[in-house]
């Protein structure tokens, strides 16, 4: 098992003890009672903050590409009308998450929700926010890590630098889980989306299904069944963990961006662990909704709460402005 896992593996045993607390969008973490700075001081110190660290650890999740406009998934926002308006319509759910659940009549029409699915995020443009952060990271050493499987860390930066630990929409896995091998989707997904056309079903034989044993496949991403931890999850975790372990004297900064408060043992807890026990560790949050600052990093943190593409927008600004001045 590798070093980030275990980090993974001990907040999960937290999440499970602590689970009516989490419930309720709280953490069983004692947080700083500090007064917030005001956002124009934030800003400067987190640039700042970015300035002085030899290396910059991002980890990204589902607050990031929400604020990009990839706000389809929990309601029935214009975006989502725009990528699953014939879907909503027919059925009458709202939201994309909402259709994954939904009793579809027959696998054919369930597949054909799910390649719209996946078609829109696999060929989504890179949003705002990843553009923002690949011009501040641009001269910087550094790794991300990653619960979004919506490839849009993948389309701004190098994959050897990015380790997705929940998944990739460009993956299927067999469902029976008789082999450890993923294997690439887009095409299958390209053919299911032309068939299908303005219907909302795809051919039977397009059902994607296992090479091996035939069993119908589904995407590599926790959450669809017994999700793969084998050959490239493994992998994934490898990456974050030899680039963590490789920089152990660096002065690093952890910035955590847009966790939600069901998945904090991924990134948001860990990250918390590796900045209070680095000596030269410090950590910056940015969430819209529940920024958390840790009391034991009052010192050595930041806690920003408000919109990641602003904040994004504005350090990307505030460091240019700072080269500038040099």
């Amino acid at each position: 098992m590798t070093f980030y896992e275990k980090l993974v593996l001990q907040s999960q045993q937290s999440f499970q003890n602590n689970y009516s607390t989490y419930s309720q969008g709280k953490t069983p973490i004692k947080l700083s009672t500090k007064q917030p700075d005001n956002y124009e001081t934030q800003i400067k110190k987190f640039s700042k903050m970015f300035n002085d660290a030899e290396y910059v650890v991002i980890g990204g999740a589902s607050g990031l590409s929400a604020a990009g406009g990839g706000d389809f998934y929990y309601t029935d926002t214009p975006s989502f009308y725009e990528n699953f308006g014939k879907f909503s319509k027919k059925y009458g759910f709202k939201g994309a998450f909402a259709g994954m659940r939904y009793p579809f009549p027959n696998r054919e029409t369930y597949w054909g929700y799910l390649a719209t699915f996946l078609n829109t995020t696999l060929n989504a443009s890179i949003r705002q926010p990843y553009q923002d952060l690949a011009a501040i990271l641009n001269d910087k050493d550094f790794d991300i890590v990653t619960t979004n499987q919506d490839t849009q860390f993948i389309k701004s930066f190098d994959e050897a630098k990015v380790s997705e630990i929940q998944g990739d929409h460009r993956f299927f896995q067999c469902s029976n889980a008789c082999t450890d091998d993923v294997w690439d989707a887009t095409e299958s997904i390209d053919q299911m989306i032309k068939a299908m056309g303005d219907d909302t079903q795809i051919p039977t034989d397009l059902i994607p299904r296992c090479p091996r044993c035939g069993a119908e496949a589904f995407p590599w991403v926790r959450g669809y069944g017994n999700f793969l931890e084998e050959k490239k999850y493994q992998a994934e975790y490898a990456k974050i963990s030899n680039a963590l372990l490789s920089h152990q004297g660096s002065k690093t900064l952890f910035i955590e961006l847009g966790v939600g408060r069901m998945t904090p043992m991924f990134i948001q807890e860990p990250f918390w662990t590796l900045s209070y026990n680095l000596s030269n560790a410090n950590y910056i949050s940015v969430n819209r909704d529940s920024a958390f600052l840790p009391e034991q990093l009052e010192n050595k943190g930041l806690a920003i709460q408000n919109d990641i593409a602003k904040v994004l927008h504005d350090v990307r600004n505030q460091i240019v402005e700072v080269k500038n001045d040099k």
